[in-house]
């Protein structure tokens, strides 16, 4: 007669696969998650649009005095700490007209193209890094209208007595504020902060960090420094500018990341 062994009482053994896993889900970042295409979409159009009309709502109650004040003390400072390098830059582009007309239709243009492009790469490719950089850039576009509201400032193509040239003037191309339509619906005394400059880093960073090919992370070094030159050189801001704008995004991406790991850490350990 066979006798068969009693089975023995106790829970189930666990799997190193499954055992792993628990430990990993613990440990790891949460899975990747992208809200709906449509409510980005609309987030975008709902913030850009309301940060266009607030921006030109934000107007200077003393007229235009501030803003050419505050550009000439701009302009004196860098003298003095011989940043002053705008000027040069313009006159060199006014002495190439092919290349003006290129800066002109890039400050029109790559400002909003290639900040969309990098939206939709991060959205579709980069899923887990996608929600801070994406809060980071709207942080930083926020708090640049308390920048343009404290301090408004004629941007270099106005100061004509300092020898600055508009390019889209001199040479009759297109720019961004080449039409009567484009200057009325905007804020040409915001230059302080540049978000040319700040979007053009955003973008640089999300390419370096994130980019696993080499053109990728290779543009994202040369596009920020093509802004920057373009944004000088075609008189529409300064040097300060850039540096304020880059700074506002920088120290944005960075709180946004350590609020969203913070965040991140919170919900995982609930689990």
């Amino acid at each position: 007669m066979v006798q068969i062994a009693p089975v023995k009482s106790g829970p189930p053994p666990v799997s190193g696969r499954r055992a792993g896993s628990e430990t990993d889900a613990r440990s790891a970042p949460l899975a990747p998650r992208v809200p709906p295409v449509w409510r980005e979409l609309l987030l975008i159009v709902l913030f850009y649009s309301g940060y266009m009309v607030t921006r030109i709502l934000i107007n200077d109650p003393g007229g235009t005095d501030s803003a050419y004040a505050h550009a000439r003390q701009i302009f004196g400072w860098e003298r003095a700490t011989g940043l002053d390098v705008e000027l040069g830059l313009n006159e060199f582009l006014l002495r190439h007209q092919h290349l003006a007309f290129a800066a002109n239709i890039f400050y029109l243009s790559a400002h909003f193209v290639v900040t969309l492009g990098v939206v939709v790469w991060l959205y579709r490719r980069r899923p887990r890094h996608y929600a801070w950089f994406r809060a980071g850039i709207l942080a930083a576009t926020a708090l640049a209208l308390v920048g343009f509201w404290l301090y408004p400032l004629a941007p270099p193509r106005f100061m004509e007595g300092f020898g600055f040239v508009d390019p889209v003037v001199h040479f009759s191309t297109p720019g961004l504020y080449s039409s009567g339509a484009s200057t009325a619906m905007a804020n040409q005394y915001a230059a302080m902060p540049s978000m040319h400059a700040g979007w053009a880093i955003w973008c640089g960073i999300a390419l370096v960090t994130l980019g696993r090919q080499w053109w990728v992370r290779l543009a994202g070094v040369l596009y920020p420094a093509t802004t920057v030159l373009v944004i000088m050189s075609t008189a529409n801001h300064y040097v300060l500018d850039a540096v304020a704008g880059v700074a506002l995004i920088v120290v944005s991406l960075w709180a946004s990341w350590w609020a969203y790991r913070w965040s991140g850490r919170g919900r995982t350990a609930a689990q």
